[in-house]
């Protein structure tokens, strides 16, 4: 069973920076595709970042180019989301989610990712 653990969300002033982890278990890990979405209340789902596992190919949404950074760490299994110069407009709740690296091709859509994690709260206050 795939499992998907998020961790290192909270609260930042806006200018700042936080690092959100996304731990897998359960596949094997160099066969997916790993992203990260996010949801602000009232919003639709927005994917934010993918990495296709074992390679450099990403995709960053508009919104967070330049800005955010995602990276792997293939001995721990474990997917980063760096994100730098956060904007109030960045406050969502976070996800991480997997799934085949054919995802990893195209702009990311949540209705494409099978297995997710809980979630976690980033909160960017002016």
């Amino acid at each position: 069973q795939v499992q998907l653990v998020e961790s290192g969300g909270g609260s930042v002033q806006a200018g700042g920076s936080l690092r959100l982890s996304c731990v897998g278990s359960g596949y094997t890990y160099g066969s997916k595709c790993m992203a990260w979405f996010r949801q602000a209340p009232g919003k639709e789902r927005e994917g934010v970042a993918a990495l296709y596992i074992g390679t450099t190919r990403t995709y960053y949404a508009d919104s967070v180019k330049g800005r955010f950074t995602i990276s792997q760490d293939n001995a721990k299994n474990t997917v980063y989301l760096q994100m730098n110069s956060l904007k109030p407009e960045d406050t969502a709740l976070y996800s991480c989610a997997a799934d085949h690296p054919l995802r990893c091709f195209r702009p990311i859509y949540a209705s494409d990712f099978g297995d997710w994690g809980q979630g976690i709260q980033v909160t960017v206050s002016s």
